[in-house]
């Protein structure tokens, strides 16, 4: 595998990983389950004392669409990535795919939960404006990127990996 190839292949999906929440987070868009389920328990609270409550668990069938979606839209984009970077084997393709996916978890959580989410208003649920607090929640996202986060970045890695042996 050519490892500079994989240094701008972690650039790129980053920028793509921004633009997808970006786009995700816009307007209404952000009051579906599928992105509330992101928001610490407490603000959850907060914001279904002044709306209507949904299922926003893991097992709302809206969150494991949203979620199955990701899988597969990343298995796409990373199965790419294995490829251009040279993969020739399961592991190869697993590696490169699952390096990509720790490297897209760490700035998921560093930069744009603890930075971007924490300290833009727009990513503010409606009535939960006044929570400085809760939106700087550190722990809660980094448990987040561990687990449920390491299992997740497991199934697409696993998925180019066997697409890598079948083609």
């Amino acid at each position: 595998m050519i490892w500079c190839v994989f240094v701008i292949e972690a650039i790129v999906f980053a920028a793509l990983f921004t633009t997808i929440l970006f786009v995700s987070f816009h307007g209404e868009k952000m009051y579906s389950p599928a992105c509330i389920h992101n928001y610490p328990p407490d603000i959850q609270e907060e914001y279904f004392k002044t709306h209507e409550r949904m299922d926003v668990s893991y097992k709302s069938k809206k969150v494991v669409f949203a979620k199955s979606c990701g899988i597969l839209i990343f298995t796409v984009i990373l199965f790419v990535c294995a490829e251009i970077a040279g993969a020739k084997s399961f592991w190869q393709g697993f590696g490169n795919a699952f390096g990509l996916m720790i490297w897209i978890g760490a700035y998921d959580t560093f930069f744009l939960d603890w930075v971007l989410f924490a300290n833009l208003k727009m990513f503010r649920l409606k009535g939960t404006e006044h929570m400085d607090k809760a939106y700087h929640q550190k722990w809660f996202h980094l448990k987040g990127a561990i687990f449920p986060g390491l299992v997740f970045a497991a199934i697409p890695a696993s998925l180019v990996g066997l697409l890598i042996c079948l083609f």
